[in-house]
């Protein structure tokens, strides 16, 4: 490693380090390290570690660290797919912690299953339905309209309660499918009705925010347990933004943060006439208008009034969600923590995990290289024992092995010798130790004795001994684990040498101290 040790008046950024509030600690491959991001590392290290290194100390593996965050940027796995996808997902976690009180949106999730439970009892209703849309601009006339030909549907169907529903929505309908609905996937009005039929029951003509509807329930599903129903239920709550006890004092505490002004004048025409051309709030100076309320409200079918509730805890929130990075210093830790870790464990991945178990000739390599570490404590018998049926089989056996590769002895010795319904001959082969086979014993380490199998009295014995395995493939798991720690240090090493890392020692003296 390249590294200068900068002492006195000769450091990083000169005296004016000094009249810094957060000063350059350490250059690393030329990006500057403040001294609040060493300080963040190592009190996260002391928390999770049982030793308490010296911030002197702890510098050794930091600056480690952050050569192997540089050598998978400079391989481009900050810019892959799953890396972007992790981000994204853990900086939501995030989000939701800062922005939704867990403990009480928990609360409103239980509250809501119990009313569930109270009013209901179903987890799911299937539905089909005679649906008329009505834009909220539609005429008397035309809604009248409407509405009788929904009353003279109904009256068919009460009078002819064998009518077939499901042609009736096909020819008079404007929704024709047949789909489950759960809790808060609709409007209140919808779900109050859904969910109080019985299966097979038809509603009466009623309106929702949406048009007017007559709904039949085609099958039920029961309400399950809580705690299986809990993400769901917290799920939808918060992606609704329905304003709870989770959200409600984030969204109030952010109108003051970030100036929300709302435009009465283009509030009130859009409750009134369903548009407007008038902007409707702005938060810290940027506008939001009708447009942008009707791309919303377009997945979110509520009253309007609730629906622009809706839309101005949205907004709140993603305006604080952007910026939650630059606004709480912690979050930044946290994510470049969360990035750093997860691009530390992707390129050692590549780099020592991936070759230690399928790189064959580097494994290959290593066991020959060390070859002596793998040697038993005790010589072994590396080879083959051989039950034979007469001495003279015995005798071809031995002569028909030399032949033939070890790898090959048993295979050629089955297409040989047993090729009929009787076996001439039975073998084991292996690493045998001794005491490992009774016949091995007397055989190769003149030990003991054995009784000849009456149907194949000849036994024999074909290798020789050995102090340790000839192929890797024998000791495969100490050979891969050895192999791994021989990458890992061999690539720490060259990100060491390779590095470029320059140290501030007085501003490192300054560590913790504060």
């Amino acid at each position: 490693m390249k590294r200068s040790l900068l002492l006195g008046g000769i450091c990083l950024c000169g005296a004016l380090s000094f009249a810094q509030e957060d000063p350059v600690l350490m250059r690393i491959n030329g990006k500057e390290i403040l001294r609040s991001e060493f300080e963040y590392a190592y009190r996260r290290h002391i928390e999770i570690s049982e030793v308490k290194p010296s911030p002197m100390e702890y510098t050794k593996s930091f600056i480690l660290y952050k050569l192997k965050v540089d050598a998978a940027k400079t391989i481009g796995l900050d810019t892959t797919l799953n890396f972007r996808d992790r981000r994204k997902e853990y900086l939501e976690y995030l989000r939701k912690s800062y922005l939704i009180d867990t403990l009480a949106m928990d609360s409103c999730s239980r509250v809501l299953y119990q009313k569930m439970q109270l009013t209901h009892g179903k987890g799911q209703v299937q539905v089909m339905q005679l649906f008329k849309y009505l834009p909220q601009t539609v005429s008397v006339k035309h809604l009248q309209e409407e509405q009788n030909r929904m009353d003279s549907l109904y009256r068919v169907i009460v009078e002819k309660p064998e009518i077939d529903f499901a042609a009736l929505v096909e020819k008079y309908s404007d929704d024709k499918r047949c789909r489950w609905v759960e809790s808060l996937q609709t409007t209140s009005e919808f779900e109050e009705i859904a969910f109080s039929l019985p299966k097979g029951g038809v509603s009466k003509p009623f309106f929702t925010p949406e048009g007017l509807h007559i709904l039949k329930v085609v099958d039920q599903k029961e309400l399950p347990a809580y705690e299986s129903l809990s993400g769901k239920l917290s799920e939808q709550l918060n992606d609704l933004q329905i304003l709870n006890r989770g959200t409600r004092a984030v969204v109030e505490r952010l109108k003051k943060d970030y100036h929300y002004t709302s435009n009465q004048q283009g509030i009130e025409e859009l409750l009134k006439n369903g548009v407007t051309t008038l902007e409707l709030f702005t938060i810290d100076g940027q506008k939001y208008t009708d447009a942008m309320f009707k791309r919303f409200a377009s997945s979110y079918p509520l009253s309007v009034k609730r629906q622009l509730n809706s839309f101005i805890a949205k907004s709140l929130l993603d305006f604080e969600s952007e910026k939650l990075e630059s606004k709480h210093p912690e979050v930044h830790s946290a994510m470049q923590e969360y990035e750093e870790n997860y691009l530390v464990t992707e390129v050692k991945r590549q780099q020592v995990d991936l070759p230690s178990m399928n790189d064959r000739a580097g494994l290959a390599t290593y066991f020959n290289f060390h070859q002596a570490n793998y040697r038993w404590v005790s010589p072994k018998f590396k080879g083959i024992v051989l039950h034979c049926a007469d001495k003279k089989i015995a005798k071809q056996a031995k002569k028909l092995l030399k032949k033939v590769p070890e790898k090959e002895w048993a295979d050629t010795l089955r297409k040989t010798f047993n090729t009929s319904i009787a076996e001439k001959i039975k073998f084991e082969q292996g690493n045998f130790g001794d005491g490992d086979n009774k016949y091995v014993d007397k055989l190769v380490f003149k030990r003991s004795g054995f009784e000849s199998d009456m149907y194949y009295p000849f036994t024999i014995v074909v290798g020789e001994k050995k102090k340790g395995p000839d192929d890797y493939r024998e000791v495969l798991e100490q050979v891969r684990k050895d192999y791994k720690n021989y990458l890992d240090t061999h690539w720490e090493r060259e990100l060491q040498v390779s590095g470029k890392v320059e140290i501030n020692q007085e501003v490192l003296k300054t560590v913790n101290n504060n």
